[in-house]
């Protein structure tokens, strides 16, 4: 994964967007109390922050054999 570490701010950006537009959706979410589509938009926030945390890890991986 040479590129994620040639591509620092990229992956930062990518990170900050993630994690800010994923705590807003389980927020927002959680408002919705008693709400189907507060679960999905939970759920949907979910996603986007372990998203943000793929992307965190991608550099660290080991290249596969």
């Amino acid at each position: 994964m040479k590129f994620w570490k040639e591509h620092a701010s990229l992956r930062i950006t990518i990170i900050a967007v993630f994690f800010v537009v994923g705590l807003a959706l389980v927020i927002g979410g959680w408002k919705m109390t008693g709400k189907l589509a507060g679960l999905g938009i939970m759920l949907a926030g979910l996603v986007l922050l372990l998203a943000a945390i793929l992307v965190y890890n991608k550099p660290f991986e080991d290249p596969k054999r």
